[in-house]
């Protein structure tokens, strides 16, 4: 219970302090200031500059926004697709269930990051374009844990009673079986919503997902990527613990629930 405390605390702390950002922040985070360039963190600028002289604290909190709205969008997206693709395979069963489970089968053959990569050099790049992409391609899990838990649900005898009394599917399916697989649809969005974050990081990283000239966290991996072998250390460090501090977190909390 306190190691849970403890982590969603943390993620707390980044989610208020990246949506109100502007609250927070000590400086624009687009701000050129040639007289500042690479300096080290200080009383000024807390966790430094970087080569254009621009505060890394603030781009911080405002690059949290970018990144954790794209894996949020992602998140939804992935969620939503895997609850009705993995609900219907699961409710109707028999050769539906068996064709469905083929074609999962298939495109988990497939490694998601090489179709977003794909397709995100086409559409060149772009924050809604990449989180579609995203949460398109990583609602398999998601279909797989809702197709097992309808699965085990429908032979209950709540859901039997509810058929002999001539409920409507639609009415099964959301108030019977839906409903008792929220817990085990919460955990799924906390690993999907980890998951977005780390793809959307990876792809920025390699200079293909949010346009540079947005701050995101794997944005500012990116350009920093040559500061740090100038000694600006701090350009990317602090990114970087950003990013491993909410997916380790996340990833916590989510064992913690399951």
């Amino acid at each position: 219970m306190t190691a849970m405390f403890f982590w969603g605390g943390l993620f707390a702390i980044i989610l208020v302090s990246t949506v109100f950002a502007p609250l927070f922040s000590t400086h624009n985070p687009n701000e050129i200031d040639l007289t500042a360039v690479y300096a080290s963190p200080g009383k000024e600028h807390w966790l430094g500059t970087d080569n254009l002289g621009r505060d890394v604290y603030s781009r911080i909190l405002y690059g949290g926004r970018v990144t954790l709205a794209v894996a949020a969008l992602a998140g939804s997206l992935s969620l939503l697709f895997g609850i009705i693709y993995g609900g219907i395979s699961g409710y109707f069963g028999k050769w539906i269930d068996s064709v469905m489970m083929r074609f999962l089968e298939a495109m988990n053959a497939i490694p998601s990051l090489i179709i977003i990569l794909a397709f995100q050099a086409v559409l060149h790049g772009g924050i809604i374009s990449m989180a579609l992409l995203i949460g398109l391609t990583n609602w398999l899990v998601t279909a797989r844990i809702i197709r097992s838990q309808f699965l085990n649900l429908k032979s209950k005898e709540f859901v039997t009673m509810a058929k002999m009394f001539g409920t409507p599917i639609w009415k099964i399916i959301t108030v019977h079986l839906l409903r008792n697989s929220i817990p085990a649809i919460f955990v799924v969005t906390l690993f999907n919503f980890a998951g977005a974050i780390f793809i959307e990081v990876s792809l920025s990283f390699l200079g293909i997902g949010v346009p540079p000239s947005v701050p995101s966290w794997g944005n500012m991996l990116y350009h920093a990527q040559n500061d740090i072998l100038i000694g600006a250390w701090w350009i990317a460090l602090f990114p970087g613990i950003m990013i491993f501090i909410s997916i380790l977190s996340i990833n916590f909390l989510g064992e913690y629930f399951k």
